[in-house]
Formats: C-alpha cells, structure tokens, sequence
C-alpha cells in the first residue's frame, strides 16, 4: 500500500538544510509539549487540595530554578536564530555563476524567459548540477513562487525585481506553485520544473524554436524605441552611453551613487527622473526623457534589460566608463 510521505521529496542542495532544521523544530517542540503537559498532570495531581481546610504553604521563590529556566531557553532559542539565519543567508546570496533566468508572472500563468532566447509558460527545463538564479516580477498582482522539492519561495511584486536560486540535485519532474492568493483561479496558477541532464538539457536548448537570444530580441526593440537616437557609444547624444553600464557606479547629479543593477535600469526606463545622470541633461541639448511607463511590457523591459547588459567596449567589461557612460540606462532615454 502506498504510504503519504510525511514531506516533499528533496531534490535541490537547499532541501536537506530546511528539512533538517524543520525536523529539529518539530522534535523540540514536542519534546517540550510533553514536558509540560507532563508536569502539569504531575504537579495537579501532587499538591491537589484535599480538604476546605487545606491551605497552600507560601513559596518564597527559587532563584536557580528561575535562572535555569530562563537561560536554557534563551541559548535554544538563539541556537535556532543562528541556524535559520545561516540558512537564509545561503538561500539569499545569489551566486555570480549562476545560470539566469527570467521570470514574469501574471494572473494565472508563469512565464519564463531564457537567456538564449527560449520561453515557456507553466513549465521551466533546467540542467542537473547547474546553479540557476530567477529574477522575477509581475504584471499584476503578488505572486509567489514556490518549488516545494527544493525548499524555496520567493513573492514577485509588482513593480520590482525579487530572485531566488536553487541547485537541483536529482533529475525529474516537480511541481512548483504560486503560494500567494492572487485572485479566483490562484490554484490553478502551477507548473512543472524539468530537472534534465546536462546533455538533454543542451540537446533541448538547442531543439527549441530559435528567434534569437534575450540580448537580441532587446536590441530589436531598443531600435524600434528609438534609443539608439539618443544612447550613443561615442557620447555624442542626448544620453549618456550605455557601454559598460551594468554593474557600474553611477555618479548622479547631487553628488550621489547609485550601481547600476536591474532595479536601476528598470526604474530609468519607467522615470527616468528619478534618478539624473551628472552632467545632463547636457546645455546644448537641453530635452529631457519621457517615460516608457505603459509602452514597455514586462517581458520587453527584461528583453532590454539584457540587452543593455550585453553592451560592452573594446577594453571589455573590466574597462571603467567615465561619468557620462556610468549613467542612465534603457530604453530610449534620450537623456536624464
């Protein structure tokens, strides 16, 4: 007869850490339930009052006793803070090699991107042994996804960029859920995570439909947006170059900082007043970018995002651009 197992198979390097300090929480608090509820019945039954005219001897106290029952919980306690934050830490530092992945959700499907080019709704091939980082957001509302057989959830949130990483270490087929309630078909909003041998995972990549990398499609559209008009290499433009701008520090005006991550491009596509790049907009072209607020879908942003990442000068991406270059990003912006 088949039996219903007590949790999700563990198929990620995640799996065997969140299970074990799971385990270790249950175990402990049964073992104090027992205690208590133990000591209860004894000490009930022990000092019950026997007649009207039994009366309870006054208690002065017990210091030891109330130091040991304060200190013993207290080193448990923070026992269990270490573990659970050395935990989060793992789960919440991405990992520089990892494999991207972009991930939009939306009422009711996941729909994922990858970086050659290759998409998929409700389901997510993946290599075995391979670090893979997802960066999500939503188009709607707040999505959650969770793969219970590797032990991670992340929520997407409209309007930024939320990532989670996980290392399958077994090759199959699993489920992953949204695990926020987001509207009348929530629980239909679930897919599958192809976990494939690295070979048949190559041989799948290479099988798919080609229209071109994620780089590409967001070249396209960077032309079709017009931001080359602007955003030109040799800095003669409106904006600023975006060559090298990815990870950078970018001086703006006022004297602050800012690295230029995928929040910081997102949000100088989407107001790119937020944050203005020093030295423009330049006095000779005195214009200013509009916004590509309703213009850009979430799917185009990742798609330009990308594209602005591959941008790269002779010199490479160790090359350090000057102020101008460090500077506002996407789609289009004519200057900042």
């Amino acid at each position: 007869m088949q039996t219903l197992p007590m949790m999700p198979e563990q198929a990620s390097t995640a799996a065997s850490e969140v299970d074990a300090l799971y385990i270790f929480l249950v175990a402990l608090t049964t073992v104090f339930a027992i205690l208590i509820a133990g000591a209860i019945v004894y000490f009930a039954v022990k000092y019950r009052r026997r007649s009207p005219q039994d009366l309870p001897r006054p208690i002065e106290g017990a210091l030891k006793l109330e130091i040991f029952w304060s200190v013993i919980p207290f080193i448990i306690s923070m026992g269990i803070f270490a573990w659970g934050t050395s935990i989060y830490f793992k789960q919440y530092r991405m990992p520089a090699e990892a494999m991207e992945i972009y991930v939009v959700g939306k009422q009711w499907m996941w729909k994922f991107q990858h970086i050659e080019g290759q998409r998929e709704i409700n389901e997510l091939h993946i290599p075995l042994g391979r670090k893979v980082k997802l960066t999500m957001t939503t188009e709607d509302v707040i999505h959650s996804l969770y793969i219970p057989a590797f032990r991670v959830k992340t929520d997407v949130v409209p309007g930024k960029y939320t990532s989670l990483w996980f290392e399958a270490t077994k090759a199959g087929r699993y489920h992953l859920f949204c695990a926020e309630y987001c509207g009348t078909n929530h629980s239909g909003m679930i897919g599958w995570i192809e976990v494939m041998e690295p070979p048949d995972y190559q041989a799948w990549l290479a099988g798919g439909k080609q229209e071109g990398s994620l780089a590409q499609a967001g070249e396209k559209l960077f032309q079709s947006l017009a931001c080359a008009n602007c955003h030109k290499s040799d800095q003669a433009g409106k904006g600023p170059a975006l060559d090298d701008l990815f990870g950078s520090v970018v001086a703006l005006q006022g004297g602050q900082t800012v690295t230029a991550d995928v929040e910081y491009i997102r949000e100088s596509i989407l107001n790119p007043q937020a944050k203005i790049v020093a030295g423009f907009p330049r006095p000779q072209m005195p214009a200013s970018m509009p916004t590509f607020q309703g213009l850009v879908t979430e799917e185009q942003m990742l798609q330009l995002i990308e594209y602005i990442k591959s941008l790269k000068t002779k010199q490479g991406a160790s090359a350090q651009p000057t102020q101008p270059q460090a500077s506002e990003t996407g789609a289009g912006k004519p200057q900042k």
